[in-house]
């Protein structure tokens, strides 16, 4: 099918060019007298179809400009080869001129955009429900000191990992009653849900709540005291 619209292609192109070599007339600068002039507008034209018939965007583009190229090329080759005795040859400049110039009305095709990249997979903190764990000493509700560094963590990646909410759950040892327990894990909760909002999450997002001494992270006897026990946990959910 392509050799077929090559074949309609070559015919009317010979019969453009045979049409306009009947006026035997090259123009533009082609009908320079100066022989140096001449010789070097053919062979700019000449590189210039060299050039695009090598060109593979050109040779497996659809449309005419390979087939003008082809014209083009042979055409002023001829005329060159007769200005080497210093002769004009008016039908092989004519069809030169012609060939190239319908050569460069012809477009090329648009280049195909490159594909978007891929998206950049979430990071794998992402997966992780808790991202945040902040432990206190022994009956305070003052964070301790790499706390910052934990909220600041997630709060850089929130956005990121799409996290809406944040649920912010205080816990205590078993050492000390229920009921103060009780009040201790949620000024410790509290505490940490004023700093996560003093680092650019919006209060609106979090809630609090508060488990005391009943969730142990290491279980152990009524009254024992123990650091890991003695912490906030910060749990996400998109």
């Amino acid at each position: 099918m392509r050799s077929a619209t090559y074949i309609t292609t070559a015919l009317t192109i010979i019969s453009a060019v045979s049409t306009a070599a009947a006026a035997q007339e090259p123009s533009g600068d082609l009908a320079s007298e100066d022989i140096s002039t001449l010789k070097a507008a053919l062979q700019m034209r000449y590189d210039a179809a060299l050039a695009a018939t090598n060109d593979d965007s050109v040779i497996s583009a659809d449309g005419s400009r390979y087939m003008w190229a082809s014209e083009a090329k042979v055409q002023c080759a001829i005329a060159l080869g007769y200005l080497k005795s210093r002769a004009r040859d008016a039908t092989s400049i004519g069809k030169c001129g012609y060939a190239y110039d319908r050569m460069r009305m012809v477009r090329r095709p648009a280049p195909v955009p490159a594909p978007p990249p891929p998206p950049a997979p979430p990071p794998e903190v992402c997966g992780d429900q808790q991202p945040g764990l902040v432990f206190f000493d022994f009956d305070s509700d003052v964070p301790q000191a790499d706390a910052v560094q934990t909220i600041q963590f997630v709060a850089g990646n929130a956005q990121a990992c799409g996290w809406d909410s944040f649920r912010v759950v205080g816990h205590t040892d078993r050492a000390g009653s229920d009921a103060y327990n009780d009040d201790l894990s949620v000024r410790r909760a509290e505490a940490i849900v004023n700093l996560m909002e003093s680092l650019g999450i919006d209060r609106s997002r979090m809630t609090v709540s508060a488990e005391g001494e009943r969730n142990p992270r290491v279980p152990t006897e009524d009254g024992v005291r123990n650091p890991q026990n003695r912490r906030v946990e910060i749990r996400v959910s998109q």
